[in-house]
């Protein structure tokens, strides 16, 4: 008799025992399906703030392997805190980096301070007090910056142009962007110039240099930060925060220009994370030396991003592999109960001539038939299942990413001799939800998980039918 009609004949008469194992199917393979569809849908969300957000690698001086390098010794009295030009990062180094090939973007950064020069005013509505030495902080704080618009105060609206324009990298090297009260202190206006002196103290017995420099106000910016009514050093007052170009920076901080343009800091935007190999070898290519300029790729805020998100994935991912072996157990176990019930059946077929084989796939048959029905009604109610427990697991997960993220500790700057610390970059709200999608390859990928269950389902305990002989079924009973 054909198996397939012995199997239906079998699975309509016995609808309790099918609907059990159809149910049974059900709650494996929706399970299956659900981990699926997260696991789909925390790779589009991955991949989305990959694209957004970029790989940034970051190359700047590290103090300590440039003592390690050999190329200077260890800042040690008197010269403590001093670097020479070996930890110098030149811009035109930086300039032939940035034309590799998996660089998108570049951008480089100073940090420098200026003396006003002789009829330039600092903004300081409220003196110091008698008797204090003011001299290492009655300065400017002069950021050297390629593009205004990328500065973080001017992104997130905490400060803006009241008048003229910003820096850009096609700007001259003598241009200068000031806050409107030092704008007024001075008298100054846009297309007005700004006379500076370089912001560096002299070592011990040394003179400081009175050279001034003459900037081109071409922008007059608003800081959001009021006045104190309070006394506060100069260069912490956000009024006398300027910006300059790298090259203006660099002749702030004594070095020269041009060429021979010195940048604190180097960023450059790469089209995957994984191109940064490539990218240290075109440096070395370039001349950097990988110990004292190493490149770094910054994905803090594109893991901080993805994070949540993530782990909510590598869950789900654990769920299919746990439902899926104790689905196998269970449904083995099952099968080989059932086997154990129908020992007769299997012993009077065997009697008439059925071959083995064919009686172990009557009951493969039986058993994917419900996983086959089981996969339809899972495809049915999968997604809503999917997305309602996402984001539960998922808003967990982002709860605790903004906690720990307010924990945050600043980090070590390797560039700075006195062992300052880098400045915190404001923290990136991670992703906070999951766009669920069923597609074909989702049904199809849990079509295969559930048959593939079935299969090993039925043929781990199935292998005693290949060892049965009718006699022994019939007259013991086993």
């Amino acid at each position: 008799m054909n198996l397939f009609k012995r199997a239906w004949w079998r699975l309509s008469a016995h609808l309790g025992k099918t609907a059990m194992l159809t149910g049974l199917f059900l709650v494996i393979c929706t399970l299956v399906l659900s981990g699926f569809l997260i696991r789909s849908a925390a790779a589009r969300a991955a991949g989305e703030a990959k694209r957004t957000v970029g790989a940034v690698a970051t190359m700047q001086l590290d103090l300590d392997g440039l003592i390690a390098s050999g190329k200077m010794d260890a800042p040690s009295g008197g010269q403590a805190g001093m670097i020479g030009a070996e930890g110098d990062l030149r811009r035109s180094l930086v300039d032939r980096v940035c034309r590799s090939s998996v660089v998108t973007k570049c951008n480089y950064t100073s940090d420098a301070a200026a003396f006003p020069g002789k009829k330039t005013r600092l903004h300081q509505p409220v003196p110091p007090p008698a008797g204090q030495d003011t001299l290492g902080t009655d300065l400017f704080k002069a950021d050297g910056i390629r593009d205004l618009g990328e500065v973080a105060a001017f992104r997130n609206g905490d400060a803006k142009l009241v008048s003229g324009r910003g820096i850009t990298p096609d700007s001259a090297a003598d241009e200068i962007v000031v806050e409107e009260r030092v704008a007024k202190a001075n008298g100054i206006g846009v297309g007005d110039r700004v006379a500076l002196m370089a912001g560096v103290l002299p070592g011990p017995g040394g003179e400081r240099d009175t050279t001034e420099h003459s900037f081109k106000v071409v922008g007059v910016y608003r800081s959001g930060t009021p006045d104190t009514g309070r006394y506060v050093p100069a260069m912490t007052d956000p009024a006398n925060q300027v910006y300059v170009t790298p090259d203006g920076a660099s002749v702030l901080m004594g070095k020269g220009e041009g060429a021979e343009a010195v940048v604190k800091q180097a960023t450059f935007t790469l089209k995957d994370p994984a191109d940064l190999p490539r990218l240290k070898k075109d440096a070395e290519a370039a001349g950097a030396d990988p110990r004292v300029f190493p490149l770094t790729v910054n994905d803090k805020q594109y893991r901080a991003l993805v994070g949540p998100i993530t782990r909510t994935a590598d869950f789900a991912t654990v769920t299919v592999w746990l439902v899926a072996l104790a689905g196998t157990a269970i449904l083995a176990l099952v099968v080989a109960s059932s086997l154990r019930e129908r020992r007769k059946e299997l012993g009077i077929l065997l009697s008439l001539g059925e071959r083995k084989p064919r009686l172990l796939g009557q009951h493969l048959v039986e058993v994917l038939a419900c996983a086959l029905l089981a996969i339809g009604l899972a495809a049915a109610c999968s997604q809503a299942l999917s997305q309602t427990v996402g984001d539960r697991l998922l808003a967990g997960e982002v709860a605790d990413a903004r906690n720990a993220g307010a924990d945050r500790t600043p980090e070590r700057d390797p560039s700075d001799p006195n062992g300052g610390t880098l400045p915190q970059e404001p923290a990136a709200d991670p992703i906070d939800s999951m766009d669920v999608r069923l597609g074909p390859a989702d049904i199809a990928r849990v079509g295969a998980t559930g048959l593939g269950i079935a299969a090993l389902a039925v043929l781990l305990p199935g292998v005693r039918v290949l060892r049965l002989h009718p006699r022994d079924i019939l007259t013991k009973g086993d």
